[in-house]
């Protein structure tokens, strides 16, 4: 069956914030009495604040308590403070107008919040491009990635059958995430992860501008 859809994760993916989440987690756990090292969490980098804080600290949830406190101390930080300084993904813009020229529905797959993804998608210069409407935040799965809910809300929102579908993400929890759903997957190394880390994608480049470059070459060509 044709690809249809394309399933597009944001942070990482479309604007390099990843190193800005890790910070912004750094801080909030620090202000909560955490001492908590920047590579302890740049590395779950691309999990949902119900995934990530209990393996930071096995005591809290994500979900309540202090811990939820602490997910949305990172929250206002990344809207407040690091925001601003967002730069996109190399040829995230182009890309993205690539595939609405190329005919694929364009579904958002965010593990952020509403108010957060806001401020994403102007980083990456894509906002007017990009139908907020047809987009999947933390509020619209259970569980965030790497578990599938959110992919499978994803493909509902876009009334997608998995095989009609293509991931564009960033880290080894999309993939998890995607492939659990029946999702093909497409990694960037914009990210901050390693080719062996994005094994399980179909195909792997350096960003979008990467991807673009060899479009006629890559699985949205054959597939479409």
């Amino acid at each position: 069956m044709a690809v249809k859809g394309v399933l597009l994760d944001i942070d990482g993916t479309l604007v390099d914030s990843n190193d800005a989440h890790a910070h912004a987690y750094v801080q909030a756990f620090a202000e909560h009495g955490y001492e908590v090292e920047f590579d302890q969490v740049r590395h779950l980098i691309g999990m949902g604040g119900d995934q990530l804080i209990p393996r930071i600290v096995p005591s809290l949830s994500g979900e309540e308590g202090e811990g939820k406190e602490i997910a949305d101390r990172r929250k206002e930080l990344i809207i407040e403070k690091f925001g601003s300084d967002l730069e996109p993904t190399q040829g995230s813009r182009e890309l993205i107008e690539k595939l609405k020229q190329s005919g694929y529905e364009l579904v958002i797959s965010s593990s952020a919040t509403s108010e957060e993804l806001s401020v994403l998608l102007k980083a990456a210069h894509v906002d007017d491009l990009l139908d907020m409407d047809l987009a999947t935040t933390s509020s619209d799965a259970e569980k965030s990635k790497p578990e599938p809910d959110l992919i499978e809300a994803t493909l509902e929102k876009g009334q997608l059958e998995p095989n009609e579908a293509i991931m564009l993400g960033d880290t080894p929890y999309d993939i998890q995430a995607a492939n659990a759903a029946g999702v093909s997957v497409i990694a960037f190394r914009s990210g901050g992860f390693s080719d062996e880390e994005l094994a399980n994608a179909i195909g792997i480049y350096d960003s979008p501008a990467d991807l673009l470059a060899h479009f006629d070459q890559s699985p949205l060509a054959s597939r479409n």
